[in-house]
C-alpha cells in the first residue's frame, strides 16, 4: 500500500495509459479572460493569476474579499469547522486601486492544516474522491488533503471571478446572483422557485433572508423576522413554543444561503441530523445573470451554455446542469416552449416568457441566464466504508477530519465566480 501511495505499484505510472509521456494539469480556463488557479488544500496557500482583464478597473482587495468571506470554511454548524479567514493579497496587476491591465496575481494563505487527518488515507483512495484517478492518470498525487481536486482550489476561481464581476458591472451593468434551491429532498416550493428566478434576490437578500440562528440552551432556530422553527425537523413553531431568549441578533448565525426561511429551516434541520450521523447530502444551486448584452457566445463548438456548462461542471461535486427549462423542456409542447417576442423601449426585441433561458442558438438574446446546478453529496465522511487499498486487499476506512455535510451554503460564490468569469470571457471575445 506504502508503494501505491508513493505511485510504485500496479496503479502507478508504469500501468497508465500513455505515462511514459509528459502530462500537465490543466489548470486555466478561458481564452481572453484567462484564469489560472495554483495551490493545494494543505500546502502554503492557494490563488489565481488573471491575464486579459482591461486596465483602469477598479480594484482593491475589498472588492474580492466578500465573495471569499461568503465561500469560507467555519461559517457555522452546517459546515465544515476548518477554521480558515481567507485573507486574499493582491500581488500584482493594480497600482493606485485600479487595475493596470497586466496580469493580477492574487494570493490566500492556508491557516489551519491539518495534514495528519489523512493518514489513514494512504493505504485505501477514499471512495468518491479523486485520489485512485489521480494515482493512475500521474502516478503521485497529494498525500493530505484533495490536493488539486480540493474544494480549496475553488478560492482561486472565487477571486478571479470577483475581479470579472467589476469589469462587467463597469460595462454592462450584469449581476449574477446564485442561491440553494434545494438540499436532498427539501425543494423549494415550485411557485417560490418560479418566483425567485423571475425577480432574483440581491446577494444581501440572500444572505439575510437565508440565514437562521441558534444556540445550544434552545430547540428552535429564529429567521431574520423571529419565527421560530424546530430544530429537529424544521417546521414552524408558535411563538409561544420553545421558550424565549434566543433572538436572531443574538444567535450564532446558520447561513443557508436559501432565501426562503421556512424551506431554509429544513435544510438546516437535515444538514445538522447527517453531522450527527456522520454522514452527508447534496442538492442543487440556481444561478440568474441578469444585464447580459445580446450577441454573446460563439456557435458552433463555443456556445454561451455551453462554455457556462463547462464552468459548471469543471467545479468539484458538480453532477449536473441544466439551462432555461433544462430536462423538463423534454416533457413540454412547442407552442409551450417557444418564447414569443416583443417589441422594447431600447430598440431590441424581448421575449414575454424564458423558457429558454437566456441564449439562442448558443447566443445570449439578452434576458436573464437562468441555471441550475447539481452538486453531488460530500464524499468524505466518517462512517466505515468497506472498500480496498490501492493495492486490491479489503480494508474498512473511516475518513477523518474537518468536512462539510452539505456543500451547498458554501456554493454559491462559487458559481458566481465562473458564471462571471465565463460571461466576461464571451464578452471580450466579441
Amino acid at each position: 500500500a506504502a508503494q501505491a501511495a508513493a505511485g510504485s505499484s500496479s496503479v502507478g505510472p508504469s500501468s497508465a495509459p500513455g505515462a511514459a509521456c509528459h502530462r500537465s494539469a490543466m489548470s486555466s480556463f478561458g481564452s481572453i479572460f484567462k484564469v489560472s488557479t495554483f495551490g493545494e488544500s494543505h500546502g502554503v496557500g492557494v490563488g489565481c493569476i488573471v491575464d486579459g482583464i482591461p486596465g483602469g478597473i477598479p480594484l482593491t482587495e475589498a472588492d474580492v474579499q466578500p465573495q471569499l468571506t461568503r465561500r469560507r470554511p467555519g461559517q457555522s454548524s452546517i459546515t465544515t469547522q476548518r477554521n480558515e479567514t481567507d485573507q486574499v493579497t493582491i500581488l500584482s496587476g493594480t497600482e493606485n486601486g485600479k487595475t493596470l491591465g497586466t496580469p493580477i496575481g492574487m494570493l490566500v494563505r492556508n491557516q489551519d492544516q491539518r495534514k495528519f487527518d489523512y493518514a489513514t488515507t494512504a493505504a485505501a483512495p477514499r471512495p468518491g474522491h479523486a485520489d485512485y484517478t489521480y494515482q493512475v492518470k500521474y502516478g503521485m498525487r497529494a498525500s493530505s488533503g484533495g490536493g488539486r481536486a480540493s474544494a480549496r482550489e475553488t478560492i482561486g476561481r472565487v477571486a478571479a471571478g470577483a475581479v470579472a464581476e467589476q469589469w462587467l458591472t463597469k460595462e454592462y451593468g450584469t449581476q449574477v446572483l446564485c442561491w440553494v434551491s434545494s438540499i436532498m429532498d427539501i425543494d423549494l416550493p415550485a411557485d417560490v422557485a418560479k418566483e425567485l428566478e423571475m425577480n432574483p434576490p440581491s446577494r444581501e437578500q440572500i444572505d439575510l433572508i437565508g440565514t437562521l440562528a441558534e444556540d445550544e440552551k434552545h430547540t428552535y432556530f429564529v429567521d431574520h423576522q423571529g419565527n421560530k422553527y424546530s430544530k429537529t425537523d424544521g417546521k414552524p413553531m408558535a411563538k409561544s413554543e420553545g421558550g424565549d431568549g434566543l433572538t436572531f441578533e443574538s444567535g450564532k448565525k446558520v447561513y443557508t444561503r436559501c432565501p426562503h426561511p421556512p424551506t431554509a429551516a429544513k435544510m438546516a434541520a437535515r444538514i445538522q441530523l447527517l453531522r450527527s450521523q456522520e454522514d452527508s447530502t447534496g442538492g442543487v444551486c440556481t444561478c440568474v445573470i441578469v444585464g447580459v448584452p445580446v450577441g454573446l457566445g460563439e456557435p458552433c463548438f463555443d456556445k454561451l451554455e455551453a462554455e457556462l456548462a463547462k464552468a459548471m461542471m469543471s467545479l468539484p461535486a458538480t453532477k449536473a446542469f441544466e439551462i432555461g427549462e433544462g430536462f423538463n423542456a423534454g416533457r413540454m409542447r412547442g407552442s409551450d416552449h417557444n418564447d414569443c417576442f416583443v417589441g422594447g423601449n431600447d430598440g431590441l426585441l424581448h421575449s414575454v416568457t424564458n423558457h429558454a433561458g437566456g441564449t439562442l442558438g448558443g447566443i445570449s438574446t439578452g434576458e436573464p441566464i437562468v441555471m441550475r446546478i447539481a452538486i453531488k453529496p460530500a464524499s468524505s465522511i466518517s462512517q466505515d466504508q468497506e472498500t480496498v487499498t490501492f493495492d486490491g486487499k479489503p480494508h474498512v476506512l473511516s475518513v477523518k477530519g474537518r468536512h462539510d455535510p452539505c456543500v451547498l451554503p458554501r456554493a454559491p460564490p462559487l458559481v458566481e465566480g465562473m458564471a462571471a468569469i465565463t460571461v466576461a470571457d464571451a464578452a471580450l471575445r466579441q
